[in-house]
């Protein structure tokens, strides 16, 4: 298949990381373009890692094909089974059902190839000559719930998905291999007194009290709302009612959610990181269960644990890492946005209209602008981990490139001066 991307017309969805495209006669398929913008707190782009746009593209062509090839999946069998903290039950669980069909068959996903940037050819196995920042994907139907109000309560109404097919899954899935200091379930539970916390411990399915930068005996996951104004946390009986699947179909999207974010996980512990959580998106297709979701770097926390000068850091290798820049150097946006959230959440209305309004009135502050030393670290980061994805450079020395510069971002914060604040967030004792 060839789709020249000159013929491309204008994107009928622009959001603030990628753009998607119709294809030319063939309404099955779009082309997904990935941006070297990045977006935290959900404010929309914020800043420019150069390349990015084609290094986030290629982490999804290389990862998605590869969740095709049965070997991959034979190689998480063989992780779940050797894995010497899971019991037997849970161990029994992950291992029967789908992965065994995987096996033999690999997994259903959205995916159907990158873009040559050049020919316009679509590679579905291996890389394209010349990479680009495009690949084509299947279509799914973006359903979103009806909005209702019940004695000023903002309520959403989902019975329609049970009745529908070939549709989006309105839900993300967060799968959760540790507990990290920055994550939203450590922060919820850290404000519940010790009942309120065991249910929630019930709830997340953990098997002992959650501590930050805490590997856990086995993964758990939890829910958020996916076409909702804001996202919002849910539990897994709500999740079931919201999901539109059918019980069992319920189940087993959970599972494909523990299993893919394996089939991750053993790929970043080959160049010495560690994964810490993931989300994912699916689509109901007949009785199938297809990953559609856009996953690369920005889609799951990866870090590295580094000694410098007698002190234990993590450091982060996604954008957890920008997330703490704005943190430790922009305090006052940071507040301003939690005002807009609070306001937008009460209210029932996007909270990035209230943050603009009061912007642009000088109410609120504005949006800061990132220092290009730092931008250029990430940059480093990113760049180590395509080559690594290409073949063009074994896994020691991208984990070697990918250690330094975790000192050099550690070298920066003490530079301006936040140690402090970078100690408090990600210092280990």
């Amino acid at each position: 298949m060839i789709i020249p991307l000159p013929e491309l017309s204008e994107p009928f969805y622009e959001g603030s990381v990628q753009r998607l495209f119709a294809v030319p006669e063939d309404d099955s398929i779009m082309v997904t373009q990935t941006t070297s913008r990045g977006s935290v707190f959900d404010v929309g782009a914020l800043f420019e890692i150069e390349g990015n746009d084609v290094n986030r593209a290629l982490f999804r062509h290389i990862l998605y094909s590869s969740m095709s090839d049965p070997k991959v999946w034979q190689r998480v069998k063989a992780s779940i089974e050797s894995d010497p903290n899971l019991d037997a039950a849970y161990r029994l669980e992950l291992l029967s059902g789908e992965l065994e069909s995987y096996c033999k068959t690999g997994a259903k996903t959205h995916h159907e190839g990158m873009l040559d940037a050049v020919t316009g050819e679509v590679i579905r196995n291996g890389v394209p000559e010349n990479p680009s920042s495009c690949n084509v994907v299947r279509k799914y139907q973006i359903l979103k719930p009806v909005r209702s109000e019940f004695l000023g309560a903002h309520l959403f109404d989902y019975s329609q998905f049970p009745h529908e097919d070939g549709f989006v899954v309105p839900l993300e899935y967060i799968v959760r291999f540790g507990i990290t200091s920055a994550s939203s379930v450590y922060r919820k539970y850290e404000a519940m007194d010790a009942k309120a916390k065991r249910a929630f411990e019930q709830e997340l399915g953990a098997s002992k009290a959650l501590e930050a930068w805490q590997y856990l005996d086995h993964p758990i996951g939890d829910f958020t709302s996916k076409f909702e104004p804001e996202d919002r946390m849910v539990s897994k009986q709500e999740a079931l009612v919201m999901s539109g699947l059918s019980g069992q179909q319920f189940i087993d999207s959970g599972k494909l959610a523990i299993l893919g974010a394996w089939v991750v996980r053993l790929l970043v512990e080959e160049i010495g990181l560690l994964m810490w959580d993931i989300k994912w998106e699916f689509a109901k297709d007949g009785d199938d269960l297809v990953f559609v979701d856009t996953i690369d770097t920005d889609s799951f926390r990866a870090t590295m644990f580094l000694e410098v000068d007698g002190e234990r850091f993590v450091n982060h290798y996604n954008k957890q890492a920008m997330r703490d820049y704005f943190t430790l150097l922009h305090a006052d946006w940071i507040a301003d946005i939690k005002k807009a959230k609070a306001l937008g959440q009460q209210d029932g209305v996007a909270f990035t209209d209230l943050l603009a309004a009061g912007q642009a009135d000088g109410r609120y502050a504005a949006t800061p602008e990132v220092d290009s030393a730092f931008l250029a670290i990430q940059q480093d980061k990113m760049t180590a981990i395509r080559e690594y994805m290409l073949g063009n450079e074994p896994a020691e020395d991208a984990r070697a490139k990918l250690e330094n510069a975790g000192r050099e971002e550690i070298e920066f914060y003490r530079e301006k001066g936040v140690m402090d604040g970078f100690r408090k967030i990600n210092g280990i004792s």
